[in-house]
């Protein structure tokens, strides 16, 4: 699959922009985006630096509208896109019991229904072209394991497992792959984190739960996208792969 055009969610920092920065060094032209397209020049900036190519674009997931202007300009203005990565999303640390319904519904709204249509957006355009694409949708080890406090994300974290297993099914006749990737603890500037990276006995106790005694890095998260939107990655489909240090193993 020749690497053309793919838009990364969320690239303003973070693994989202680790995950640019690897792709517009693998050649992609990369479509950043964040609430406000500002916040992703930073982002652009650096891979252009280094000599890729970039642009950064406004988007909501919460609104329909946000999504087809999102996809409409980048095609317009460099062609079809075939590669999108998921990253995306709102976080919520809340027992079960205090959840209130518009805690659930605006995380469910950004995490899983504005990531359905998103990537519902860019399939209906590769099937129309009748081309070939690849999607990687960031989940979490929260999707995989129970936690507490984490209800909330982690079914919709969980739900965007089972969205990639259906799609890839339904769009593999098309030539079109559907990965997640799920995320551990990562060493991230993520403003969610920031709390708990400054409790060290937090970070002790999370580190001894982890068999590598570690935690992933963003850049390998970044890695592992970039090979499954290439060619090297284009026999796996339907598939998510943690990247956790072993806490899924066990």
């Amino acid at each position: 699959m020749a690497k053309q055009v793919v838009i990364v969610t969320g690239a303003s920092y973070g693994v989202g922009a680790a995950i640019a920065g690897a792709l517009g060094r693998d050649g992609w032209h990369v479509a950043c985006t964040a609430t406000k397209a500002g916040n992703c020049q930073e982002t652009v900036a650096g891979i252009v630096a280094a000599g890729g190519q970039a642009s950064a674009h406004a988007l909501d997931l919460r609104a329909q509208e946000s999504i087809d202007a999102l996809l409409a300009e980048v095609s317009a203005a460099h062609g079809l896109v075939t590669g999108l990565v998921n990253n995306a999303g709102v976080n919520l640390r809340r027992d079960a019991v205090d959840v209130s319904r518009a805690d659930w519904e605006g995380v469910m709204l950004a995490n899983l229904t504005g990531t359905f249509f998103m990537t519902q957006a860019v399939g209906r355009a590769l099937i129309k072209a009748k081309q070939p694409g690849a999607i990687v949708t960031i989940s979490s080890s929260h999707g995989l394991l129970g936690a507490a406090q984490r209800s909330t994300y982690g079914i919709s974290k969980g739900g965007l497992i089972q969205m990639v297993r259906m799609l890839a099914v339904e769009w593999g006749p098309h030539s079109i792959s559907l990965n997640a990737v799920a995320p551990g603890r990562l060493l991230t500037d993520s403003p969610s984190r920031a709390g708990s990276g400054s409790d060290a006995a937090y970070m002790a106790n999370m580190l001894s739960k982890i068999p590598l005694g570690r935690f992933a890095d963003i850049d390998h998260i970044a890695a592992l996208c970039a090979l499954l939107l290439g060619h090297n990655g284009a026999s796996i489909t339907g598939q998510v792969i943690p990247v956790d240090g072993g806490l899924s193993a066990q």
